[in-house]
């Protein structure tokens, strides 16, 4: 009988993670009702974001750009321009001191104030408030396995593994090589923190990273 508990035990350890359907309403009923609310709040913020945006980049004053969103789906997130081309960077890795990154544009991030229309993103039901940060195409939608799971949330625009590399541009530009440190380090790290969310979920913790956040 002993072995046969260790047996289970083992099997749920290497069973894909997943939210009941119980607890997905939970969480998008409160995605859907504090995206309307946010949106209603913070409107006229984006509006002047966005203008300073378009002057300061001479461009269109939103981002936009497709990343992989649940069950593998390409989303199109909207974000406030922080950047300008540069012809000397093509990588899709942005760290500390980026060339790319506009002095309006550093504000922005610091204060999230670029996050803003995201929240436009979780009423439409692209993304979640917390969940795993969604990735251009080449990582997420590349997972095998177990790991695959992390695919069955909505992106979102805050989480455990967002708190953890809060400061990721700074470790980044520490690396010789960012992107391949990002590919075999980082990233393969958020995979299994955004497992541990998903087994361990609960709205009084989705709660508290939001506020953690906020609280920066």
């Amino acid at each position: 009988m002993k072995r046969l508990n260790v047996m289970a035990i083992s099997e749920m350890e290497y069973m894909a993670p997943s939210l009941t359907p119980s607890q997905a309403m939970i969480k998008r009923t409160f995605d859907f009702s504090a995206a309307l609310l946010g949106l209603l709040v913070s409107w006229w913020l984006i509006l002047i974001a966005f203008l300073a945006a378009s002057l300061d980049t001479r461009s269109n004053g939103f981002f936009i750009q497709n990343r992989v969103g649940k069950d593998g789906n390409i989303i199109r997130v909207v974000k406030i321009k922080t950047m300008r081309p540069d012809s000397r960077t093509t990588t899709t890795v942005t760290r500390s001191g980026d060339p790319r990154i506009t002095p309006l544009g550093r504000f922005f991030r610091k204060t999230k104030i670029d996050e803003l229309p995201q929240l436009w993103n979780v009423l439409l039901g692209h993304m979640s408030f917390v969940g795993p940060r969604p990735d251009v195409p080449g990582y997420a939608d590349k997972l095998t396995g177990v790991e695959r799971a992390v695919l069955s949330l909505r992106p979102g625009i805050t989480g455990p593994a967002t708190l953890k590399y809060r400061d990721e541009e700074e470790i980044l530009a520490a690396q010789d090589d960012p992107e391949q440190y990002n590919r075999e380090v980082i990233y393969p790290d958020k995979v299994q923190i955004n497992l541990q969310y998903i087994r361990e979920w609960s709205f009084l913790g989705d709660l508290r990273y939001i506020l953690v956040t906020v609280s920066g």
